[in-house]
């Protein structure tokens, strides 16, 4: 059975740099604040009203199809992560085929809205799509634009300081190869602590999942005495800022470096592996407190990490793939090379893969 490798690799960014002094007009807040709690000091935003996930994904798309070495034409399904789609349906997937230009293979297109972990989840997803023979060019794309959906005053700094836009892309085939491709790939979640790091509202909830909350029932603004309708989004959804995200920050980062270490030895101990095997770790960019908090519970030396959140943020989806190209385009990632990705979000959900490039 063939594994699968990594064909072609691309990543982009918007244009537009901004820096956390940046942010000062809009919040308060300072640099020194958020480079002490994040070690980000600046994150890309697209161009209103150019630059969506679609057209970010299909830069990085396009890089990864020509490293790869094939037509884009060639592409016989899409994989698309994101937790910033366009539209709430239809998904990213076909809006990325539409800006390749080619709907005209009628290629599959999954959405995989898995957030932070989604490009973990969709390496997973397309191995087992490759090594069963079903496809032999996959385009799995990572893809955030997250700047228009922010909360740019002070009692949204704690979110918005840490987000940026970005897209990475990789085409996945077959390898032959006895020692190269995808050696494992873990997937884990727990939802019992989904609303600590949530977008809520607009919903189709309608509070159902207050029973779940700790802190007792949460106000939406529903009228009651409407028959029908009314549920998705409310006056009062809108007047009190319920519309941006939500994260309890501590809890997360508590939950995060356990995690992270622990699918890691999951994954290395399925291969019989050791951490000291790792020629590089590619973390999810969330935190640059957190990625250096597994790195020294993992005993990883500075060059075998690839960190790159403090010029584009989170870019959650994206964060890997953006993360990998870097390491790759730098001569870091080298044939032969052991690769660890890992990453951990909202859901909770959480991943790890390991490459032999």
């Amino acid at each position: 059975m063939p594994r699968t490798k990594i064909a072609g690799i691309g990543f982009h960014v918007p244009e537009r740099v901004v820096t956390n002094e940046e942010l000062t007009k809009w919040m308060d807040t300072s640099d020194e604040w958020i480079v002490e709690r994040t070690g980000i000091h600046e994150r890309r935003y697209v161009k209103k009203y150019e630059e969506t996930p679609a057209t970010l994904a299909a830069q990085a798309a396009k890089i990864a199809i020509e490293r790869a070495g094939i037509s884009k034409d060639d592409i016989d399904f899409i994989i698309f992560a994101t937790l910033s789609p366009e539209f709430y349906f239809p998904g990213g997937g076909v809006l990325l085929q539409r800006e390749l230009g080619i709907t005209n293979t009628a290629c599959g297109a999954l959405d995989i809205r898995n957030q932070c972990s989604g490009f973990i989840y969709g390496l997973s997803v397309a191995d087992q799509f490759i090594r069963s023979g079903m496809y032999k060019n996959i385009l799995l794309v990572g893809s955030e634009v997250q700047s228009i959906g922010l909360d740019f005053s002070t009692e949204g700094r704690n979110i918005t300081a840490i987000f940026g836009d970005g897209a990475g892309a990789v085409v996945l085939q077959p390898t032959e190869k006895e020692n190269q491709g995808i050696l494992a790939t873990k997937l884990h979640s727990d939802g019992t602590y989904a609303e600590k790091l949530a977008l809520i509202s607009p919903g189709s909830h309608g509070g159902y999942h207050n029973k779940y909350n700790p802190d007792g029932d949460i106000d939406y603004g529903f009228d009651h005495d409407l028959d029908l309708g009314g549920l998705f989004i409310t006056q009062k959804m809108v007047d009190d800022g319920m519309l941006y995200p939500y994260m309890d920050g501590q809890f997360v980062f508590k939950m995060a470096v356990q995690k992270f270490p622990e699918v890691i030895h999951e994954a290395l101990n399925e291969v019989g592996l050791q951490t000291s095997d790792i020629n590089m770790f590619i973390p999810h960019q969330a935190n640059l407190r957190i990625s250096q908090f597994v790195q020294r519970l993992l005993r990883l030396q500075d060059d075998q990490v690839w960190n790159n959140i403090q010029k584009y943020g989170n870019t959650t989806a994206a964060s890997i793939p953006i993360a990998l190209c870097e390491a790759w385009e730098a001569g870091k990632v080298k044939e032969g090379d052991l690769v660890a990705l890992a990453a951990f979000g909202s859901g909770f959900t959480w991943g790890s893969a390991l490459i032999r490039w």
